[in-house]
């Protein structure tokens, strides 16, 4: 690594709670600028009708010559597809290390991998179990290191989140509209459209997806409803309830077992597995806790949400979760949410990967 970079703190990033709502919309206007840039040179390439080929501007290539290592202990569709190819679009290489090539601290310790990984690559993208075993990657790696998933934390799927918001009218501020990035340079200082105060009710199992959405979407001025089983497993851990009160985000979340009360008013409503990896032993019980959970549209009608709720699920999705209906019908937002895992990772490959820039506190740097 070079010289220059080894005398500046290494950023990490584990979770939403780590960065200001600031930091956070940085991420979200770059994500969103990478995307519109980017998306021209992933179409077919066609020529203008006078004959030439359209000139088309270059996304960022701070990645170029650098290799980016993803250290994934579970399998993954959307998160590994995203890392991979973003990282290609900033130029660089992902190198893929899944559970036949490395278990951390099996044959040899994190400290010891951290330290043989970050000396060869120029990013970690670590998808692990126990939250522990990141931490400690962070804590030993001289590059960068990012939370791809742990057992408390998501924060790259609620990102991807927040932009789908951002990029639907329907949840915007009277009089914002959502501008396409123009123009030779940009700097961060833009701005995205303001959303108007949400609702957003979150219905199932508390886990990783739902632990950043309690640190982030408070702090951005929306109200979260949940409803879970009574039991304290499908609540949320003392750390992660810790990290919400630190932040005062406790004051706009409403905590309830039954479904349609926590549907009351709500313009998205949002849900995720029953069962994560690792909880297959646990499915029996898990169903039978979540029996009439199931988001469907007489569930809403009769909880009383927004005449045009909105849907989201962080995928893979099981019809107990969300009927047929519900999930591909209008209503529904998950691939659009989908789509933009690959963009809000990429936005944040270039930041803290290539630049080391995200928890720099400059909001004017050219990017």
């Amino acid at each position: 690594m070079a010289s220059a970079a080894t005398k500046r703190a290494v950023p990490h990033l584990m979770t939403l709670a780590d960065i200001s709502p600031s930091q956070i919309n940085r991420i979200l206007i770059h994500a969103h600028y990478l995307k519109h840039v980017s998306l021209p040179w992933l179409a077919p390439q066609t020529k203008t009708p006078d004959g030439k080929t359209p000139k088309l501007r270059m996304p960022s290539q701070s990645l170029f010559n650098k290799s980016i290592a993803l250290l994934f202990s579970k399998r993954s569709t959307r998160t590994r597809v995203s890392a991979e190819t973003a990282t290609t679009l900033l130029g660089g290489r992902a190198l893929f290390l899944g559970r036949e090539d490395i278990q951390l601290g099996v044959n040899e310790t994190v400290r010891d991998s951290a330290r043989v990984i970050g000396g060869m690559c120029q990013g970690i993208f670590a998808r692990v179990g126990d939250h522990e075993e990141i931490e400690e990657l962070a804590k030993y790696s001289p590059v960068p290191v990012l939370n791809a998933l742990s057992s408390l934390w998501h924060p790259t799927q609620v990102l991807a989140d927040l932009l789908t918001l951002h990029e639907h009218p329907y949840f915007l501020a009277e009089g914002a509209a959502l501008e396409i990035p123009t123009g030779k340079k940009r700097t961060i200082a833009g701005q995205l459209p303001s959303l108007r105060p949400l609702t957003v009710a979150y219905v199932g199992d508390s886990a990783n997806v739902l632990h950043d959405m309690l640190v982030t979407y408070p702090r951005m001025g929306h109200k979260l409803r949940i409803a879970s089983p009574e039991h304290a497993r499908y609540r949320a851990p003392k750390p992660v309830w810790d990290r919400v009160v630190e932040l005062e985000c406790d004051k706009n979340i409403f905590w309830t077992k039954d479904p349609r009360e926590a549907v009351q008013g709500a313009d998205l409503v949002a849900t995720d597995t029953w069962i994560s990896m690792g909880q297959e032993a646990e499915k029996e019980q898990r169903l039978k806790d979540f029996s009439g959970y199931q988001i469907t549209e007489q569930l809403c009608r009769e909880g009383g949400a927004k005449e045009d709720w909105k849907f989201m699920h962080c995928l893979p999705r099981k019809s107990d979760e969300v009927d047929d209906e519900v999930f591909y019908g209008p209503r529904s937002l998950v691939f659009e949410e989908s789509d933009n895992r690959k963009w809000t990772i990429m936005a944040l490959f270039d930041l803290l990967f290539g630049k080391w820039t995200l928890t720099r506190p400059s909001e004017s740097t050219n990017l």
